[in-house]
């Protein structure tokens, strides 16, 4: 096989990487960016360890399972299989429909990535005697005061760091990443070239794994019957619009699928689950919040985020960004103080804090 033509110093970076802890347990999926992680980490000298986890099969579906295993034979390195399905349908599948039977909207990517994926690649590590932690996110790390820190990757339409904001000092400080520093397309090539063209053709996958389409297609599926019941729309002064599906079937800021016909838009303000009723407002600025409190939080350096004036906060995967303060309060919350009204933030949502490309914690919006 012909070498990868990699940039010279991202190869350099990647071998300092791997110059005194050689071992990596790489998580894989069978897809394309974990397997260009593997060719990457034993072209760095890593000695490199594969574990797929069965988290979620649709109808039975075990391919990817065998694509890794098959890519793993091919570069001659050991593979682990870790099946995870039960408490993967206990803690992220069952949180994913509670969530939504209460009003909220989950993020369930997040909460896999911080409190399942993660911890349990750090268990089997630490089980085999393994060094390190490598996965195929599209993020860097770097030391920072004391603190190692997830950066955002290189490519800004890949940057997967908004997902990572729980993740500890005893995780960040073993983990590898060798695509950080890439875009899409160049793993793909490098895939084509080191002559892997299943993995370079795969398809990219899109939404929650084990809910790809509409979500309430799924909440139909596996909400007994008698759970989710038609209810009425209001508007902000009490009077009725109209029938909805079910409250589960609504987000807040939602505008599209409601059902309403008006010469103007609409946008769903207020979700009232004891009564399933969902409030519904025809104006922007009435979605707006000035400020917003986090639970489950993490700050990776609580002196690097508390009460600073210029940290940025998302509370969606792409191309958004506010300014704000933030402020522990008693009762184990965060105080979020916006610079600038944000609109539609529902409660559930993640909301990640960064300075520039660094992430500095996040946590779950109340």
């Amino acid at each position: 096989m012909t070498c990868c033509c990699l940039d010279g110093s991202y190869r350099g970076r990647l071998a300092a990487m791997g110059k005194d802890k050689k071992t990596v347990l790489l998580g894989m999926s069978g897809g394309t960016d974990s397997s260009v992680a593997a060719l990457l980490l034993l072209d760095a000298g890593y000695e490199v360890t594969g574990v797929t986890f069965r988290f979620y099969e649709r109808d039975g579906d075990t391919e990817y399972l065998d694509d890794a295993r098959g890519l793993c034979d091919s570069l001659g390195i050991p593979h682990l299989v870790y099946d995870a399905r039960e408490v993967f349908r206990e803690r992220i599948i069952r949180y994913f429909i509670q969530e939504y039977m209460e009003g909220r909207t989950p993020v369930p990517c997040t909460l896999c990535n911080n409190c399942l994926k993660w911890p349990l690649l750090k268990q089997i590590a630490d089980r085999e005697g393994i060094a390190c932690l490598a996965t195929g996110h599209y993020v860097r790390k770097r030391f920072i005061g004391g603190y190692w820190h997830i950066a955002c990757g290189e490519d800004p339409d890949k940057d997967q760091s908004f997902f990572l904001w729980g993740l500890p000092q005893e995780i960040l400080s073993r983990v590898v990443l060798p695509l950080g520093g890439l875009n899409k397309t160049r793993v793909r090539e490098i895939a084509a070239e080191r002559g892997f063209m299943k993995a370079a053709r795969k398809r990219d996958s899109l939404g929650v794994c084990f809910c790809p389409g509409d979500y309430r297609s799924f909440l139909r599926e596996h909400v007994p019957p008698g759970r989710i019941l038609p209810g009425y729309f209001y508007d902000e002064a009490g009077a009725c619009l109209g029938k909805h599906e079910g409250y589960p079937f609504y987000t807040i800021g939602q505008r599209r699928g409601l059902g309403i016909y008006m010469n103007k838009a609409l946008f769903v303000k207020e979700i009232l689950v004891p009564e399933n009723k969902i409030i519904i407002t025809d104006s922007l600025q009435a979605l707006e919040r000035e400020e917003m409190f986090l639970t489950g939080w993490n700050a990776v350096n609580p002196d690097a985020l508390f009460g600073r004036d210029d940290v940025i906060v998302r509370i969606r995967y792409r191309k958004q960004a506010n300014r704000c303060v933030v402020t522990p309060e008693a009762g184990g919350r965060l105080r979020v103080r916006l610079y600038e009204p944000l609109a539609s933030v529902a409660s559930g949502q993640a909301a990640a804090f960064y300075r520039g490309d660094i992430l500095l914690g996040g946590g779950i919006i109340l």
